[in-house]
């Protein structure tokens, strides 16, 4: 067994692949780029070393920098993960070159499956069943619309090398193809410097069901039952489960054994799944193979009990496979959400910054989190921005839902826009519950999962007063603070009374939704025997309430509730059964004073959008004159000079996202 690898990845899965190998005895070394120094990955290695900088392509998929680096550390082996160079032919040829062991399948095996039309045909061989299309090597327009129109429409064009839904067109008539075939190749020679397309038909109503295989280097093979991967949004799954749901033991067991005819197909070695179209007439078609571990693995270690990366490691050391077919068990059900940053109501526009408040479920032998991240990390734009994989188990699938849609509801993540809402609302979807799949569940069901209005009128209302009730008794909480530390704690500066000569004691707090262009809305609080009572235009509302850290417990006109709030700068975020709700807190001074506090080093003090860039390395610039307009919360704001002085550098430029902490420019105060 090996002693040290090498873990060519970052985030969730590095963790994922040093989790085991450090309960096995193995030591890990990292690598990492300039973005990633403080990265979770890093700090769970026993040693790291970094690549390069933040782009990709000049670090993670950079393999003489990976091979240098294993090399200098002694790692002995090197585990891919997923993505970057997990399924590069001409890496896993330079590892061997190395004499090092590639935890992975051989490269024949990788070289087979690379091209979709080439793979098709080796399956075909194989006896695997396809989807009838055309994949063969003459790729005149002609030939191809011949073939659509010969099969029948609506069909499906895709990039021979292709993945990840790019360079893939459906076209619903002859008339559509010229033009949808100009689209798909351009995209495909863009993505994979590649053109050549094959055609299939396209399956209206399919389901995506994948099953895990597992070889070892003398040749046994075997399938671990299989997942689906219907739920998807534009060919990117958002959703899995082990086993699908409706499937037969005959089933089953027909489509484990095609997909291991395709795995000793190709001298297959490792973990692998063969992805497979299921039509609802219970007829299957080979789709593709991944040469890897895939995202959604955990799924299937729940329902199995087995651990596949200490599977992967086992078998790169040359055993045998731990169990026979007839040793696998199934057990209960699982299911898997991919936590992103990304706004579900913007096209899942990915979304960058600071992880400022993290909560999660507890984890236990119903819940298990695979992350890469912690709380007050930075998401940032150079890389995937999936936050963690959320994974639920339970002895049958209702139970498995109704845990999912509870952890969903206790994952909370204040800084960025999540899809935590979003996946909610489709594990709670009568048709999902009631397991109606297909691969265009997300587009049948828009109305429902993408609602205009989430919250109604009446529960918007008592959100802004819980925000409102949030504000005083924070404010309250922190003048008791005070008090409690000064010299005179019975000040009567000390209270927040909202005391007014011949008037009642009132208290304002103005709030305002984030994304809206309406005005801040004043919240009048005047202050009774056990709480407050609360105006908001021509509502009244009775409040009371405990503030415990982040957990608020809320008394509303007499009915008692629990939310959770997340505070950073003027952003307070309520996390509620009826879901996220955020407001802007238009504390008094604010826009004078934001950036008071970073004013000596002119750095960000929140995430925000650099709109305009005043100055330029040389300026001479007086006290108080305007640098840099920046975007924040929808709001803009200039960072003006602390003193008379000189511009010595300018580190970003209009339309740049800029990061809290990150200075903007440097500055030389004139002496005096």
């Amino acid at each position: 067994m090996f002693t040290k690898i090498l873990i060519a990845n970052r985030g969730e899965i590095a963790c994922r692949v040093i989790q085991t190998a450090h309960k096995m005895g193995i030591r890990c070394v990292a690598v990492y780029s300039e973005a990633d120094v403080n990265a979770m990955h890093v700090a769970m290695a026993d040693e790291a070393y970094c690549i390069g900088p933040a782009a990709s392509a000049e670090s993670y998929l950079r393999g003489d920098k990976i091979l240098e680096a294993a090399m200098q550390s002694g790692a002995t082996a090197i585990h891919p993960g997923y993505g970057f160079l997990s399924e590069n032919a001409v890496f896993v040829k330079a590892c061997e070159a190395q004499g090092i062991c590639f935890i992975g399948p051989p490269a024949s095996a990788i070289e087979a499956m690379g091209s979709k039309s080439a793979a098709k045909t080796i399956m075909e061989k194989a006896g695997v069943p396809l989807v009838p299309g055309y994949h063969g090597d003459d790729q005149s327009p002609e030939i191809l619309k011949r073939s659509a129109n010969e099969m029948g429409y609506p069909v499906l064009l895709k990039a021979t090398a292709g993945g990840g839904g790019k360079g893939m067109r459906v076209v619903g008539s002859e008339s559509e193809f010229d033009e949808a075939l100009g689209a798909a190749k351009r995209e495909a020679m863009k993505g994979f410097s590649d053109d050549r397309m094959l055609v299939e038909k396209y399956l209206t109503e399919p389901r995506h069901v994948e099953i895990q295989v597992f070889a070892d280097q003398q040749g046994n093979a075997i399938y671990l039952f299989e997942r689906d991967c219907s739920v998807q949004r534009r060919h990117q799954k958002v959703l899995e489960e082990a086993p699908a749901p409706g499937m037969t033991e005959l089933l089953r067991q027909q489509m484990g054994d095609a997909a291991v005819k395709a795995a000793q197909a190709i001298h297959y070695v490792g973990a692998g799944t063969v992805e497979f179209l299921l039509d609802r007439d219970g007829a299957f078609y080979f789709m593709e193979m991944n040469t890897r571990l895939q995202v959604e693995h955990p799924v299937t270690e729940l329902i199995t009990g087995q651990d596949l990366v200490e599977w992967q490691l086992l078998v790169a050391a040359g055993n045998n496979l731990p169990l026979h077919q007839e040793q696998l068990n199934l057990q209960g059900h699982a299911l898997e959400a991919r936590i992103y940053a990304e706004d579900p109501d913007n096209e899942f526009l990915p979304a960058t910054g600071q992880l400022v408040y993290l909560r999660t479920p507890s984890e236990n032998q119903h819940i298990r989190i695979d992350t890469g991240v912690r709380e007050g990390d930075t998401v940032s734009p150079y890389y995937d921005p999936m936050i963690a994989k959320l994974i639920v188990w339970d002895v049958n699938r209702e139970r498995a839902l109704q845990r999912m849609s509870q952890a969903l509801l206790e994952y909370r993540v204040a800084g960025m826009k999540t899809n935590t809402g979003f996946l909610r609302r489709l594990v709670d979807h009568p048709d999902f519950q009631q397991a109606k799949l297909d691969t265009g569940f997300i587009e049948k069901h828009r109305s429902v999962l993408f609602p205009v209005n989430k919250i109604a009128d009446d529960k918007a209302h008592f959100n802004l007063a819980k925000a409102a009730l949030y504000v005083l008794l924070s404010q309250r909480q922190q003048r008791e603070e005070d008090a409690a530390a000064s010299s005179d704690p019975y000040s009567p500066w000390h209270t927040l009374s909202g005391w007014r000569l011949n008037e009642s004691n009132q208290l304002r707090v103005e709030l305002s939704l984030p994304d809206s262009d309406q005005p801040g809305i004043e919240v009048v609080a005047q202050g009774t025997a056990d709480g407050y009572l609360l105006k908001l235009g021509a509502e009244k509302i009775l409040a009371s309430g405990r503030l415990l850290d982040d957990k608020l417990t809320a008394v509303l006109n007499g009915h008692q509730s629990t939310v959770w709030v997340a505070e950073h700068q003027a952003r307070i975020t309520l996390f509620s059964e009826s879901g996220t709700s955020e407001y802007l807190w238009h504390k008094p001074g604010l826009e004078e004073h934001l950036f008071e506090e970073d004013a000596s080093n002119l750095g960000a003090p929140m995430n925000g959008t650099i709109v305009a860039v005043l100055v330029e390395p040389g300026t001479q610039v007086t006290a108080d004159q305007g640098l840099v307009v920046m975007e924040a919360m929808k709001m803009e704001y200039t960072i003006r000079a602390p003193a008379s002085g000189t511009i010595t550098d300018v580190y970003f430029k209009e339309g740049d996202l800029v990061d809290e902490g990150a200075q903007l420019v440097a500055f030389t105060a004139d002496e005096e």
